[in-house]
């Protein structure tokens, strides 16, 4: 039985580098698959292109017979509910899972955003969540999900929003706030001296924790 991970946009270079994040998980035994979405945006920025997602996303996850759990890969969590309606298996969203997480590292979690446009999605989610008391601030790069695989155009960017977060917002734990930033988080933490909360990692280590307590948000046939 498989850990599925679907990336909600159709970059598989966002995929690859998802892969790459959660291979440290893969030594506690569970098979991981990671899923790139064809029918979606090759970034989401949005959240019409997130919503635009959903329902070929619960149609990929339908067709994983050999999965015993779910996470979604975009942080903005599209699909999330509509998965947990769709099947008794534990799903994850990014998003969900990193906030979660960083609340255990810090006090308050700073954000790094892709877009400025992205930002009011995520304080919907995390108001939602009731977490908002928690949060230091939440930043934009300004840059796209494809240049998000250039080093050149995103890490000293990425590192300038961490120091700011860190020394104007108060911020003590960071949160990378897109999947695409996965292989940046080594050198965010060296660079500002904080932790730095992976949101595939989160997500991947929280349905696995899942997978092997045989929990879900509903019991019954799976």
């Amino acid at each position: 039985m498989t850990l599925v991970i679907i990336n909600p946009n159709s970059s598989q270079t966002v995929t690859d580098g998802i892969d790459a994040a959660v291979d440290p998980l893969r030594r506690f035994g569970t098979p991981i698959r990671c899923l790139t979405l064809p029918d979606g945006p090759l970034g989401i920025e949005s959240q019409r292109q997130a919503d635009l997602t959903i329902a070929p996303m619960l149609t990929l996850a339908a067709a994983q017979s050999d999965a015993t759990g779910y996470v979604i890969a975009c942080f903005g969590d599209p699909g999330l509910h509509a998965l947990r309606d769709q099947t008794n298996l534990p799903v994850v969203g990014i998003q969900e899972a990193a906030v979660m997480t960083a609340l255990t590292l810090g006090q308050r979690f700073g954000v790094i955003a892709i877009m400025p446009a992205s930002i009011p999605r995520h304080l919907r989610a995390f108001g939602a969540m009731g977490v908002l008391n928690r949060l230091a601030a939440d930043r934009a790069l300004d840059l796209g999900v494809a240049d998000l695989s250039d080093p050149d155009k995103s890490l000293s960017a990425m590192v300038a929003i961490g120091k700011r977060l860190r020394d104007d917002d108060g911020a003590n734990v960071l949160i990378m706030g897109c999947a695409g930033m996965a292989q940046y988080r080594d050198m965010l933490e060296a660079e500002t001296g904080l932790p730095v909360v992976e949101p595939c990692q989160a997500a991947g280590a929280m349905a696995l924790g899942h997978i092997a307590l045989n929990q879900s948000h509903r019991k019954g046939p799976k």
